[in-house]
């Protein structure tokens, strides 16, 4: 198994460097940073002033090197229909996962690039949303990895692991 980080738009590299790191550890796999690609402008919807996160896995697909895992990473706001915001998505039957550190940061915005807490933030919602590249759906339990976050809060409450249950679901 491996994963590729894909960077969508201007990222810091710091953040991905400890991303890198910390999926490495928890997957016990390969990690690579690829080239950073553009955020297609049709994925943007000015009245929302937000980008369909469907449209940029869909964008994301095309950087698919199988048998690699792609996880995309961008700091725009994403939403996809039905909801507000999303902090990422996956399309659970394929290998193509998104997260962005835009809703991340807090409502305010202002969480630095190396701020622990955001690192931290980024980490779980990678590790959830490549969990769903992996055959998990979301788990009851709190601190699971796999618990839906509907909130900073239920991000910041869950851990950047799977629980007992959902681990020996993983299909890899």
């Amino acid at each position: 198994m491996n994963v590729n980080l894909v960077p969508m738009g201007d990222m810091e590299p710091g953040i991905l460097q400890e991303l890198k790191g910390g999926l490495a550890a928890i997957f016990g796999c390969p990690v690579h940073i690829q080239s950073p690609i553009t955020v297609p402008d049709k994925a943007f919807d000015p009245a929302r002033n937000q980008y369909l996160s469907d449209a940029l896995i869909d964008h994301l697909r095309l950087h698919t090197n199988k048998p690699a895992y792609i996880m995309g990473v961008t700091e725009v706001s994403l939403y996809t229909h039905g909801l507000n915001f999303v902090f990422g998505q996956a399309d659970s039957a394929g290998r193509v996962a998104l997260i962005s550190l835009h809703h991340l940061r807090g409502e305010d915005r202002t969480l630095p690039d190396g701020s622990k807490l955001l690192i931290e933030r980024t980490l779980k919602e990678a590790v959830h949303e490549l969990g769903h590249t992996m055959g998990l759906g979301h788990c009851r339990d709190a601190g699971c990895v796999m618990h839906f976050s509907q909130s900073l809060i239920d991000t910041d409450v869950k851990s950047s692991y799977f629980c007992s249950r959902c681990q020996p679901k993983l299909i890899i």
